[in-house]
């Protein structure tokens, strides 16, 4: 019984962000499991090009696409419904870190670089939950999982980047908390079609970071570690497996405790 509701095989799952760290991760981790993936990233040589590629795996397919250009939004939606996909699962994973992004000083802040990773990250998101969320809303079932990120909740500790030549900058935590706030919004209001959407919220991921960066970070969380990709998956299964049917509207700590000091 429990094998079975933790199950996501034969199901489609659309992935934003399918190149990142974590976009990879779960791409890779459910094909194993044997479910249908629809991947989507921009082409990073030439991020205004839109490109959909059928893989060599006839039940996966990749999109090189800007996820907040409205465009080549209509156009993954065009095809898939073109092709009668049923969309089960919608993961939200794209985020951008632009030349600039690392600008931590609020009264520096660029206006345009904040304009950027808002339409990116906020608007992006909008538009991938509206589009793909009509699949799930004619079908009366789906999960819609949005990445977050603890900077969306709580603020980012200033102590963690001193004398460091990066930060978390304004316009990253005012993106990923509207993140959240949309979440709970479209999950109030589509409920009633059994389409939950739900804010999975990962800190603090491994990727090389410097030694005295994840020193400074063992340091303040009470895991007194930083938390392993494979660590965001359990809760990714969950999320987009029938054994999470009565979850919606809410933000998924997966954190080691960061935001409960």
């Amino acid at each position: 019984m429990y094998q079975k509701i933790f199950s996501v095989k034969n199901k489609t799952i659309i992935i934003t962000g399918s190149n990142g760290v974590i976009g990879k991760k779960i791409v890779n981790t459910f094909k194993k499991l044997g479910a249908k993936t629809i991947s989507i990233d921009i082409n990073s040589k030439n991020p205004e090009k839109f490109e959909n590629i059928k893989l060599l795996d006839k039940n996966s397919y990749k999109f090189s696409a800007d996820i907040s250009c409205l465009s080549h939004v209509k156009n993954i939606y065009s095809f898939i419904n073109k092709k009668k996909i049923k969309i089960d699962v919608l993961i939200n994973a794209h985020q951008i870190k632009p030349k600039g992004f690392f600008s931590s000083k609020p009264e520096e802040f660029d206006e345009n670089l904040w304009n950027q990773i808002l339409h990116v990250n906020l608007t992006g998101t909008f538009l991938s939950c509206k589009y793909f969320g009509r699949f799930m809303l004619r079908q009366k079932k789906g999960s819609i999982i949005n990445i977050g990120s603890t900077y969306g909740l709580v603020s980012s500790n200033h102590n963690l980047y001193t004398d460091l030549n990066f930060g978390n900058p304004i316009a990253y935590s005012a993106s990923k908390g509207g993140v959240s706030s949309l979440t709970k919004y479209l999950a109030t209001h589509w409920g009633k079609s059994n389409v939950r959407v739900n804010c999975l919220i990962p800190h603090g991921v491994e990727n090389n970071q410097s030694k005295i960066f994840v020193k400074r970070f063992n340091n303040l969380s009470p895991l007194n570690r930083m938390m392993k990709l494979d660590e965001i998956i359990g809760p990714i299964i969950f999320l987009s497996s029938d054994a999470s049917s009565y979850c919606t509207g809410s933000d998924f700590l997966v954190e080691g405790g960061w935001t409960a000091w």
